[in-house]
């Protein structure tokens, strides 16, 4: 197989993900596994571990592109060392979750924060909410949000 592109990541993750795809390129229906694989590998699905692993398969890349994006599952994109989850169920959203001052779907430049949206959090009482990692913030303005997540980068620091 052909070295990933420079973006693909180190040379002990690419030699990691040869070996998923070497001990089951065999297994019917391996894609899924594979694709878990290379995420936990990587972190998320770039571009070129999606055509090594289409590569190594013998399959189309978008074949592998359209499982990736399929399930939610699967992340095309890095994320932060800290998960932010804005939840956009009814009460949270009719609350104003959408307009607390996160844009969901990124992953801040520093690397310590990715952004995502959910569902209900089970936490309606204090809507709007978010979760950092396993932690959930309630009753949230653009000010509470700066200051919690000010907390966790000094804390990173």
């Amino acid at each position: 197989m052909e070295h990933c592109e420079a973006k693909c990541g180190t040379a002990e993750q690419e030699k990691a993900l040869e070996a998923v795809i070497e001990a089951s390129r065999s297994t019917p229906g391996c894609l899924m596994h594979i694709l878990q694989e290379a995420q936990a590998i990587y972190g998320y699905l770039p571009m070129p571990v999606q055509k090594k692993i289409a590569e190594g398969l013998g399959i189309s890349l978008s074949e592998v592109y359209g499982v990736a994006t399929f399930y939610s599952q699967f992340s095309l994109k890095p994320k932060g060392k800290h998960r932010i989850s804005v939840c956009l169920g009814t009460a949270c959203y009719v609350k104003g979750s959408d307009k607390i001052g996160i844009k969901c779907g990124e992953c801040t430049e520093d690397g310590l924060f990715s952004i995502d949206s959910c569902r209900c959090v089970g936490a309606c009482g204090l809507a709007p909410v978010m979760m950092v990692g396993e932690e959930v913030y309630g009753k949230l303005t653009p000010d509470k949000v700066k200051g919690i997540l000010d907390q966790y980068k000094e804390a990173s620091k």
